[in-house]
């Protein structure tokens, strides 16, 4: 018999009902689901905000006008090549999440590392990478490579969780276990955005979660920190502060100012 470890996290104090809300905030945007045409022009406008926020969490000076020009520094390019493959990848989380990783590395940072760390998983033989401002120190490469089989062992069985759970969960995983020498920040976050679509929280990509990030800036790190260190308490503020974000990145849609 499989273990599902994401139901019970589904099931701490106050995040089901959370997570319901939540997903009420983007059906609302999306009027029940389905029963409004959104056309790929918003899905592009979407994806691309979420870029720019994404970026700048990481430390991006880049303006959305420098952004939407491809004039801007290196994190910024990353985040928006991210986009350019993320509804491609989102259907391939459940089957081939490792090389879903892998693959978001590869584009994240192909302006700031050398080609052969590209998708690289770090050995033990790296230094630790501190690339998220705020964070204890990432795990050995022994635990990190642990951990990260272990989540995406459980990635690929059935789960009863609602999906915004397992994608907040991914998301703190990979941030917390910094796999990759550089850029884990975008990978982290793109992998949650991968999975809302592939879970069908929001299967075009209209909402802006990572500018749900961006506002909530103030308690990103001080969020991911409590994760590790405070158990499952730890675990549920951040489930619930990934609910607040989902939430806020549905009123920061381009479709919630679409008057069609």
């Amino acid at each position: 018999m499989t273990t599902d470890v994401f139901e019970p996290l589904g099931g701490l104090e106050g995040v089901g009902s959370a997570a319901r809300a939540a997903r009420d905030a983007v059906d609302v945007l999306l009027r029940d689901r389905g029963l409004r045409r959104v056309g790929s022009d918003m899905t592009a406008e979407a994806l691309l905000r979420g870029a720019h926020a994404s970026a700048a969490l990481a430390g991006s000076t880049a303006t959305p006008d420098e952004v939407r020009r491809g004039a801007a520094d290196g994190l910024a390019s990353g985040a928006v090549r991210l986009t350019g493959e993320l509804m491609t990848l989102a259907p391939q989380l459940d089957k081939a999440p490792v090389q879903v990783w892998t693959r978001l590395h590869q584009l994240a940072a192909a302006d700031l590392a050398p080609q052969d760390q590209l998708g690289h998983l770090r050995t033990s033989a790296e230094p630790v990478p501190d690339d998220i401002p705020g964070l204890p120190p990432a795990p050995g490469a022994d635990e990190m490579w642990e951990r990260l089989s272990l989540l995406a062992e459980n990635l690929t069985r059935p789960t009863k969780a609602p999906g915004l759970v397992v994608a907040a969960i991914v998301h703190a995983e990979l941030a917390v276990l910094r796999p990759f020498p550089i850029a884990n920040g975008l990978v982290a976050r793109a992998a949650e955005r991968c999975l809302l679509v592939a879970r069908g929280i929001d299967p075009v990509a209209v909402t802006v979660p990572e500018g749900g990030h961006y506002v909530l800036r103030a308690t990103y790190a001080s969020g991911l920190t409590d994760y590790t260190a405070r158990g499952l308490t730890g675990v549920r503020d951040w489930l619930l502060r990934s609910c607040e974000v989902v939430t806020k990145g549905a009123e920061l849609s381009p479709l919630a100012a679409d008057p069609s």
